[in-house]
Order: structure tokens, then sequence, then C-alpha cells
């Protein structure tokens, strides 16, 4: 291997990149645009439905028989889902990360509940509770309770759910798109001939590709701090490696995509086959709890996953490198397998 052809090519790719002002602003604009939506967006909600938690709710009992003092026109309402937690501490610590939009204790009488006031959806769950129990002619039957400890802003929440879609698509794209679309036109061919070998190809292809997520990266973070002003409750250095590692696993996964395909509108479908899935399962803009188990399950096959629960441990929560330390592993056991994939399957001309 020689530093040497793999400096020309990760200089080559870089100035490649930079050159294209149409990708290169994009890649800026894209992110600062969901970013600042959503802040004003969700000062209100609008989704349909809403996830409200209950507890005590013992293990296999159905939510729906421990509701009954609840109203029916609040327990039927098709807009709200129920999720069951067998201790306080477990429905809280959903409240406070936006899991779950309120929390009830089950079998209270007036109705004990916890809201979030940094919660647009959860003072509207809280309206409708109300609404159902307290109407003009009765007294109140209800108890809101103080939530104890630290509360995070819905847009603290979904931030780094945004760093990380533009990250899986900058990866995806960057570099399963733009090989393929290499391979069609002939270039990888001429690269055959010369002294490169694949290896020092996908090896410069992914450098090159972490350096530019990377650089996006801050930049966006700091524009999009000066605005927002986000709260970061962990290390910004452990929350550098998270996504650097996330960086990787999501270029080594691009790579596997572009190791074998000339037809850069089939990769296109398989691009977006993968990221799509991967970007509503990963909770980039709201939370599957609640969903089905299996597809809870489903979703941890996704490096996506993995990197935006590390991130939300260190940004929303204060954790440290050690906490976060299985998903880091795990990103870093699915780089290197997508990098032997991508390296045994990768083809010069097909």
């Amino acid at each position: 291997m020689r530093f040497k052809r793999l400096w020309a090519i990760f200089n080559a790719r870089n100035r490649e990149f930079f050159r294209d002002r149409e990708a290169f602003g994009w890649n800026f604009l894209f992110p600062f645009l969901i970013i600042l939506g959503f802040g004003v967006i969700f000062k209100g909600d609008y989704k349909s439905q809403f996830k409200v938690g209950v507890f005590p709710i013992p293990h296999g009992v159905s939510v729906h028989q421990s509701v009954d003092n609840l109203p029916d026109s609040f327990a039927a309402f098709k807009a709200i889902s129920f999720v069951g937690f067998e201790t306080r501490i477990q429905g809280m610590d959903k409240l406070k990360h936006h899991k779950i939009d309120l929390l009830i204790e089950a079998g209270t009488k007036p109705v004990r509940y916890w809201v979030s006031d940094s919660s647009p959806s959860g003072a509207i769950v809280e309206r409708l509770l109300k609404g159902a129990l307290a109407p003009p002619d009765t007294g109140s039957r209800f108890e809101k309770k103080d939530i104890q400890g630290l509360q995070i802003r819905y847009i603290d929440w979904l931030f780094p759910g945004v760093l990380g879609m533009n990250m899986m698509f900058s990866a995806l794209y960057g570099v399963g798109w733009v090989v393929v679309r290499y391979r069609k036109n002939g270039v990888l061919k001429r690269l055959k001939a010369t002294p490169l070998t694949a290896f020092e190809y996908l090896s410069a292809q992914l450098l090159s590709r972490i350096f530019l997520l990377m650089f996006t990266l801050v930049i966006v973070w700091v524009g999009s701090d000066l605005i927002l002003h986000f709260r970061i409750y962990g290390r910004l250095m452990d929350l550098l490696i998270v996504f650097l590692a996330g960086s990787a696993c999501m270029t080594a996964l691009g790579l596997v995509i572009a190791s074998r395909g000339t037809s850069e509108e089939f990769t296109n479908g398989v691009l977006n086959f993968i990221c799509w899935p991967m970007m509503f399962l990963s909770e980039v803009w709201f939370s599957i709890e609640g969903a089905p188990a299996w597809l809870k399950a489903s979703a941890k096959i996704f490096p996506l996953t993995h990197l935006l629960t590390a991130a939300r441990k260190v940004m929303n929560e204060g954790s440290g490198l050690i906490t976060v330390m299985p998903e880091i592993a795990v990103l870093c056991a699915m780089t290197m397998g997508f990098l032997i994939i991508g390296a045994v399957a990768f083809s010069w001309n097909k």
C-alpha cells in the first residue's frame, strides 16, 4: 500500500466535492432548513397520534384493563395509544425523553398524571384529559404532579436525529451512488490500469467521506447552536467519538452498495430501500415506543439506531463514553463487517 497514491485519491475526491457547488451547498442548507423548520413547527405539535404511559402495569396485563379510572371518551379516543410500564421510574424516563406524551398512574382518584412542560404534544393530551375528566358541571377529578429532575426540550431530542439523518444520506449517496457512477462512466476501469489497488481506493473513499461528514457536522452544529442554543449535558468529545463511529459505519455501508453495479437508477432504488426504513425506524423524527416488540427489534439492525441512541444518551442525559460503549462497539463491528463485504465483492468493471 502506497501512501502517496492513497493521498492522491483522497485529495481528488475532496476537491470534487468542494467544487460541486450545488451538492456542497445542499449538504449545509438541508439540515439547517429541517432544524429551523421543526424548531418553529414544534412550538405546537400536530401529530395525529399521541402516546400516554400508564403505570403500574404488571407484565402480561393489558393496559386497557388498568385504565378504568379514565372516562371512556378519553380511553377510546383513536388518536391516543396507551403504553404500559411496570414502575413509575420507567414511565418517567420515557416521559422526560419524549418517548411518551403524558404519564398516568392507574387506579387513582383523582387521576394523578405527569406531563413535561417542554412537550407541545403533552400539552395537547393534557387538555384532552382535562376536558374528558372535568366537564363544567362537576368538580376537579385530576391532579397534576411535578416532574422531578431534568426535562429535555423536543428540539434537543430532535437535533441528533437530524444530524444522523444528514450523515446517513451523505454517506450512502456520496459513496454508493458516486462510485457506481464512476464505474458506469469508465473511471474505475481507467484506475484499474494504474498501480492503485482496490483496497487503497476503498480506503481513500472511506477516509474522504468520514472527513467530509465530520467537517459538515461541525459546521451545521455550530451554525444551529448559534440560533437555537442547544443544551448538551455530556462531553463534546464523547459526542464527537460517537458521531465518528457512526460516520465510519455509514460510509462502510455505502461501500457495500458501491461494490457492484453500473446502473445509477437501480442503485438509487437500493439506496431509497435502505434509507427510508432506516430513517423511520431509527427514531429520527419520532419515538416508536409502544410499537410491536418485533418492530423495535428490527430497528436495531440499522446503524443509525445505535448512533442516535448513543448520541442522545450523551447529549440529553449526560452519559459518559463508558455508558455508550455497547452502541459504539456495535457500530465498530458493523463497520468491519461492511468493509470486509465491500472489499471482497468490489469490482472495477461490473
